[in-house]
């Protein structure tokens, strides 16, 4: 039986797979040498989002995490502490493309309310947000960065389709927090 630590990640995957796809957004689980690169999957999307838009073919990058520590609000963010200050620094450089964003899905703390299962619905329990943390300060801490995940970006087919606009439209995502 897996731990419940690679439960909450497998999760997390199965979480963004269902939302993409419900999104019409192709989402595909990285290789290996990308997961040792801090990316767990990469969404895509072909589409003109208008006239003013520069871009129609999008790929994001996306390293996935899934916590069961209830998170602390502050300034409309949900507090999540990203372990290993390499992680959070690869995540807020802007050398990369596609663009590399953190989703976090925030789990109830019992394991048995994860996930509930009947002939009429299969219910994930909470809900992930987005974040993209170029522009956030360097860490002083050697252990990790408690980060702030806003909760006007949540992962949901809506909120995926608003981030692809805002990528179309070359908004530079930037950590606001």
């Amino acid at each position: 039986m897996m731990a419940l630590p690679d439960i909450e990640a497998q999760l997390s995957y199965a979480y963004l797979h269902a939302v993409a796809s419900h999104a019409g957004i192709a989402c595909q689980e990285a290789t290996r040498s990308l997961d040792n690169a801090g990316v767990d999957a990469t969404l895509h999307l072909i589409k003109n989002f208008g006239p003013t838009a520069k871009l129609t073919e999008i790929s994001l990058h996306i390293q996935l995490k899934a916590t069961v520590q209830p998170p602390t609000r502050q300034a409309g963010g949900l507090s999540y502490f990203l372990r290993e200050t390499a992680h959070y620094d690869r995540l807020r450089s802007d050398s990369a493309l596609p663009p590399r964003l953190l989703a976090v899905l925030f789990l109830p703390p019992n394991h048995p309310e994860w996930l509930t299962h009947s002939p009429d619905q299969l219910v994930l329990s909470r809900a992930a947000y987005w974040v993209s943390l170029l522009d956030a300060p360097p860490s002083t801490n050697t252990s990790g960065q408690t980060i702030y995940l806003p909760e006007t970006q949540p992962l949901s087919p809506a909120g995926l389709h608003d981030l692809f606009r805002r990528v179309a439209h070359q908004e530079r995502l930037r950590y606001e927090h």
